[in-house]
């Protein structure tokens, strides 16, 4: 995908989720004319809209958008040496236009007995779903629709590469493993919602390494586990899959079902001629 029209006929076919940022408006100097396009996606950009500080800025908004689920357009005015210290000083107005249905990125590691009953799960939800293991046989033959699957002997450097707000689940068939995972996810700090298989006793040592590593009381707290809802018993493999699915999804409907409300209506970043027009 060389350009942002290819990207975005290959994401709307494949379902996935991402921002369109077009420049709608230019005034002085500016690195692009209005017109110009860019494609966000979670991991990647297609197309410019000029570089520099302003791409970067768009990116970040755009990544926000996608992680919140917003399927609201959003304008934003950029003061481009004022408030961006490029040089050109030129004012660019940019249109965000999410395009397809939110995604959870989710990013299971282990492909153990409760990994192969989980992600077939997932893999029915609006979602992306990148199966890790370092172990080739564990995968079954065919994958799900919608699964990567990820073969690596260093297991933990896949965490660096997931994206922000991701949905983090830790089932891998070693505890000392299982730890080192979890503290390179809470060092991270930028997911949605990190679930590690275990009991509470498993919590409780957990727990005590962490905070002999200098890891915040209260960033721990925000792993789950055990994991799953109360509700669901059971220590079967797809006992325990429904149950961890169902918190996910739990957590995805309170996610993506809100929406933004902190675009700035479109007559407020219009130039006074181009307001005149639109009304």
């Amino acid at each position: 995908m060389n350009n942002w029209i290819s990207a975005l006929a290959e994401f709307q076919t494949q379902g996935q989720a991402c921002v369109l940022v077009t420049i709608i408006d230019e005034r002085g100097s500016t690195p692009r004319n209005a017109g110009s396009k860019m494609v966000v996606s979670a991991e990647r950009i297609y197309g410019t809209i000029g570089g520099g500080h302003l791409e970067y800025k768009a990116m970040e908004i755009a990544r926000q958008m996608l992680v919140s689920g917003s399927q609201q357009t959003r304008l934003e005015r950029f003061s481009l040496g004022a408030s961006l210290g490029q040089c050109c000083g030129g004012v660019n107005v940019l249109l965000f236009e999410p395009m397809g249905q939110p995604q959870a990125q989710i990013a299971v590691f282990g492909a153990g007995h409760v990994g192969r009953a989980l992600v077939p799960l997932l893999a029915s939800l609006p979602c992306h779903v990148r199966w890790i293991d370092s172990r080739e046989t564990e995968f079954p033959t065919h994958m799900p629709e919608g699964v990567t699957k990820i073969i690596n002997d260093e297991v933990i450097d896949e965490v660096d590469s997931l994206p922000a707000g991701s949905y983090c689940i830790v089932m891998t068939h070693n505890h000392a493993l299982d730890l080192e995972l979890t503290a390179a996810i809470l060092k991270r700090g930028d997911f949605n919602w990190f679930g590690l298989i275990g009991s509470k006793t498993k919590r409780m040592k957990f727990e005590h390494r962490l905070r002999e590593r200098g890891f915040d009381p209260a960033l721990v707290q925000r792993m789950r586990c055990p994991m799953g809802l109360a509700e669901v018993k059971g220590k079967l493999p797809m006992e325990i899959a429904v149950s961890v699915a169902a918190e996910v999804i739990a957590t995805y409907n309170a996610t993506f079902g809100e929406q933004s409300s902190t675009s700035e209506p479109v007559a407020r970043l219009m130039p006074a001629s181009r307001r005149s027009q639109a009304q």
